[in-house]
């Protein structure tokens, strides 16, 4: 604290060393709010970081407790030419196929020519057709490389370049998607002319036919069939199974649908995983502490959340959910097993073996159980009214409280150190008038001597 300017100058008295013990003892009441309120502070942030826990652990619950989660299948190929990919609706399936073509665009080249005149017969406009009979007309420009950009930037699907080589020009033609559908026809003049056959057609030469993809379903028996695609992926021909071709294969490829085991474990795990994570942070926050203090008596101290009946009530809630049988069938039957500390661990092998003797047994608990701890859940993280965010705004109510109490006490300890320092100054100038007076009378003494 700052000096009064006049400290001790007549009393002698330390009087800001004074002033600065009566404020300590007067800031005693704002030292215990600012105690608690750093208490409070950190239960905030301690019950802020349980929720985001307890939310993640309610997703993943909600997730395992869903059917359409435990429909998780995935498709492999006996070649590795055909790739596959599922979704939940796909059924464990065999499938036996040859790959007869792959999917492929048009490319076509145009005769040589020198001018554009000599391509286009004159005309200024050339319309190209597809399968389809959808008509694209494009302006012809002023060189080749021009109507080459014109073709590209139009609506037709074809994209063109010219070619250049020996003096004469060719322009390749090659349409921009696959399929039979995609195949095209180029010719010189407006789209009415086509329309009305008087346009003259633009001779082509093929380098690629633009063709569709072809499997035969169940080959070399008497019910093959025939599938074919505009693109390399068949998607309508398993339901939920989608897969793509990409050379032609002779011998028959079989793709299998089967339960993607992966995928479910890694459902089931990472429920017990993410229960762990807020059993752990509850205890954690819970565990007593002892130290010594200065005369080396032990101090036992307890956690944050020691005292807190409803995190405690969330934990065994928790606990329950878990613990309890579904229908008469213990948790530890399909891998999720409570440890003595009251811990739970999962084991990949005992899950694994009862998936493959009983998955609706499984998906049953697993989900069961699934569905008791996102309600418990629910009921704590709810943005609105869960139990643990009705605490925290609590608890935030709390510490606007203390900080308004704070600041009411900076006021008032400025106020009381204001009027300290006003009367140690009010001393100090009394006994400055007291020792004028008391030299003046020493003087009119020693005067009548």
């Amino acid at each position: 604290m700052a000096s009064l300017g006049i400290d001790g100058m007549i009393s002698g008295l330390d009087t800001t060393s004074l002033i600065n013990s009566l404020m300590q003892a007067e800031a005693a009441p704002q030292t215990l709010l600012k105690s608690k309120q750093s208490s409070t502070t950190s239960m905030v942030t301690a019950l802020q970081a349980l929720n985001a826990k307890v939310a993640s652990l309610t997703d993943a619950a909600t997730k395992a407790s869903t059917a359409t989660s435990w429909g998780a299948t995935k498709a492999t190929s006996s070649a590795t030419s055909v790739t596959s990919s599922t979704t939940n609706v796909a059924q464990a399936t065999s499938l036996s196929f040859t790959v007869d073509q792959v999917a492929q665009s048009q490319i076509s080249l145009t005769g040589s020519f020198a001018t554009l005149s000599d391509l286009t017969g004159g005309a200024s406009t050339v319309t190209i057709r597809k399968q389809d009979g959808t008509l694209t007309e494009v302006a012809v420009g002023a060189d080749a490389s021009a109507l080459a950009k014109a073709i590209s930037g139009s609506t037709a699907g074809v994209s063109a370049v010219a070619v250049t080589v020996g003096g004469s020009t060719r322009l390749q033609l090659t349409g921009k998607d696959t399929g039979a559908a995609a195949a095209f026809e180029v010719f010189a003049g407006t789209a009415a002319d086509v329309t009305a056959g008087t346009a003259q057609a633009v001779s082509l030469t093929g380098s690629r036919t633009a063709q569709d993809a072809k499997v035969t379903l169940w080959p070399g028996t008497g019910a093959a069939q025939q599938a074919t695609s505009k693109t390399n992926t068949f998607s309508d021909v398993l339901t939920g199974t989608s897969f793509t071709v990409s050379k032609v294969e002779t011998d028959p490829v079989t793709l299998t649908v089967d339960r993607d085991v992966a995928a479910l474990t890694s459902l089931a795990s990472g429920l017990v995983g993410s229960l762990g994570v807020v059993l752990s942070e509850i205890s954690s926050r819970t565990a007593t502490t002892t130290t010594t203090d200065a005369d080396g008596k032990s101090v036992v101290k307890g956690g944050m959340f020691s005292g807190d009946s409803g995190v405690r009530g969330l934990q065994q809630s928790i606990s329950s959910a878990v613990g309890y049988p579904i229908d008469g069938i213990s948790p530890s039957a399909v891998g999720i097993t409570v440890e003595r500390d009251g811990t739970f661990t999962f084991d990949e092998k005992v899950f694994a073996a009862a998936l493959d003797k009983d998955p609706a047994q499984v998906q049953n608990v697993i989900s069961g159980i699934a569905a008791r701890v996102a309600a418990v859940g629910k009921d704590a993280s709810d943005s609105i009214d869960g139990s643990l965010t009705l605490k925290i705004t609590g608890q935030q109510n709390v510490l606007k409280d203390l900080g308004n109490q704070i600041d009411s006490w900076d006021t008032r300890l400025e106020l009381r150190r204001s009027s300290l320092q006003a009367t140690y100054s009010n001393l100090e100038v009394t006994l400055s008038g007291l020792k004028s007076q008391s030299s003046w009378l020493a003087g009119q003494l020693a005067s009548l001597g």
